[in-house]
């Protein structure tokens, strides 16, 4: 089974069509996306914010590693 962040990984890959393109549009190997996706479950920090420019904001870097950077609600809700 799939942990949310790798789920957001899969998202990444098939948006940009393959484990290989992914890893060259982010100067980085297809093992090691294939490793992230399969053994560590983690995209490593240096790697969310391109992988989050190269899918347009599509996979955010706070879906990726929330653990770094973790989603910020707004105090100011103007629609409370």
């Amino acid at each position: 089974m799939l942990e949310a962040t790798q789920k957001h990984l899969l998202r990444a890959i098939n948006i940009l069509g393959g484990q290989s393109a992914l890893a060259r549009s982010i100067n980085t190997k297809q093992q090691n996306v294939w490793f992230w996706l399969n053994k560590s479950g983690r995209v490593p920090a240096e790697f969310v914010l391109s992988i989050e420019q190269e899918t347009k904001g599509q996979v955010t870097r706070s879906q990726l590693r929330p653990d770094i950077y973790p989603e910020h609600t707004s105090k100011l809700d103007i629609n409370s």
